[in-house]
């Protein structure tokens, strides 16, 4: 049987490797075990950090409600439960968004959930 040579194989793997981790500093962008390591960490915060970005969006719509609530003299947790009560159905990325770009209609939904 023929000998197989696995060099150009090798180099391949090592140059996809390579090119993932372009960019990073030093021996993480040189090194085929350092590009590695780091490619495998990059692809692991990245997952974690996915499931950040939805909290931190989160928190940052609540945030903006909260504040443009108290202008309109409630507060978040008041807003919240007057909507539910008024079966008001509006997520906190849109009441954020109408809190931003149009405060005369979330005037209005102020005002519905806080007679209700």
């Amino acid at each position: 049987m023929a000998r197989v040579k696995r060099g150009v194989t090798a180099h391949h793997r090592h140059k996809r490797l390579l090119n993932a981790a372009e960019g990073r500093e030093g021996t993480n962008s040189k090194l085929v075990r350092r590009a590695r390591e780091s490619a495998l960490h990059a692809l692991a915060y990245a997952t974690r950090d996915r499931k950040q970005r939805k909290r931190q969006m989160r928190r940052l719509w609540i945030i903006r409600i909260n504040a443009a609530a108290r202008l309109n003299g409630l507060t978040y947790g008041k807003l919240i439960n007057g909507l539910k009560a008024a079966q008001i159905e509006i997520d906190r990325k849109m009441l954020a968004d109408l809190a931003i770009r149009d405060q005369a209609v979330f005037a209005q939904i102020v005002a519905l959930a806080g007679k209700a």
